[in-house]
């Protein structure tokens, strides 16, 4: 572990990909968010999850590329479905990273609230970091206007006035996203103590993350502590929306400490954006399950259903939003279990 984490955990890099592979994988995350969209609202997250899964996995072996998980769900019920490692796609070229999360907000989407996504990030082979047992990870993000003004080392208050200099706007104006856990109330406090808003939000930290660089949100940045897949996911993402993210590794306990330091893992190195994804050859992709700010999430009428998703290019910077139609004899083929 500590060679691999010596170099970040990366590989050389082989095998560039050469076509928009963002937007084959729209169809890998539209065949989730349908899937999971059943169970909206019906209180059962985890089986909202694997419907997502199954259906995220049905679609992956379709795409034409040779993936490593590198992000991925692990074992459930003792039958592996996405866990780091498994091989994805035809086995044809490019090889590359993937990152999955099938659901972005799995409670979000079995108490039908807000902001639930299902999400795939793809790189170059070698590209992504892979996190190991380290799971959880301090953050900052920011959009293209703020990018180079922060310093995840510096205090809170220090990022803040940074940002609100980047932005030409004044600290009362800056609205700051947040994960809702008690972890966090002393970075609730220091924020509302500058002056700044907050938009809390109960779970999907791709989502936080995102919405920290798209301008039609109203959020500046994401603060605190969340996973450290997700922070390499949606790095991804906001390398092609030319924004910036900062992580340090957050040791959950004595444990993660101990590991660390057996590892020769320097838990105060940050991480930035090209160490979590460091090849401009990245694609990303996003559909809604639940109305967001993002996306509108999945939605039936007497056609079938109807979707939204983002598809990012990093190398060409392209941002695309597809709006998609279902046919409703049709959409049973995105999951082995029984629409409905």
């Amino acid at each position: 572990m500590a060679g691999r984490w010596g170099n970040l955990g990366l590989v050389p890099l082989t095998h560039k990909p050469d076509r928009n592979l963002a937007m084959e994988l729209v169809r890998v995350t539209e065949s989730a968010a349908l899937a999971a969209s059943k169970w909206v609202g019906r209180g059962d997250k985890h089986a909202a999850d694997g419907a997502a899964v199954d259906a995220m996995r049905n679609l992956l072996e379709t795409v034409n590329m040779d993936g490593i998980v590198v992000i991925g769900e692990g074992e459930k019920d003792e039958a592996p479905m996405l866990f780091n490692g498994e091989h994805v796609g035809n086995g044809n070229q490019p090889v590359t990273d993937v990152a999955v999360d099938p659901i972005d907000g799995t409670t979000l989407t079995s108490l039908g609230r807000g902001n639930a996504l299902s999400v795939i990030a793809v790189a170059e082979r070698g590209s992504m970091l892979n996190p190991g047992p380290f799971v959880y990870m301090n953050k900052i993000a920011v959009g293209p206007e703020a990018r180079g003004a922060i310093d995840i080392t510096k205090s809170v208050r220090d990022n803040l006035n940074s940002i609100a200099r980047a932005k030409r706007k004044t600290l009362n104006e800056l609205t700051i996203i947040v994960l809702d856990r008690p972890r966090h109330d002393d970075l609730v406090g220091e924020i509302r103590a500058a002056g700044c808003r907050i938009k809390m939000i109960a779970d999907g930290d791709i989502f936080g993350a995102i919405a920290a660089a798209w301008p039609q949100t109203g959020v500046d940045a994401l603060m605190g502590i969340g996973g450290t897949p997700e922070g390499v996911t949606s790095a991804a993402a906001i390398k092609a929306l030319g924004g910036e993210i900062q992580g340090l590794l957050w040791a959950r306990g004595e444990e993660d400490r101990i590991l660390a330091k057996a590892s020769g893992i320097d838990m105060n190195r940050v991480l930035t954006t090209d160490d979590l994804v460091r090849c401009d050859d990245a694609f990303f992709a996003a559909t809604g399950v639940t109305d967001g700010d993002l996306l509108r999430g999945v939605r039936y009428d007497a056609y079938g259903a109807s979707s939204q998703s983002l598809v990012m290019r990093v190398r060409s910077g392209t941002i695309r939003t597809i709006d998609t139609r279902h046919r409703a004899d049709r959409i049973g083929q995105y999951s082995s279990d029984e629409f409905r």
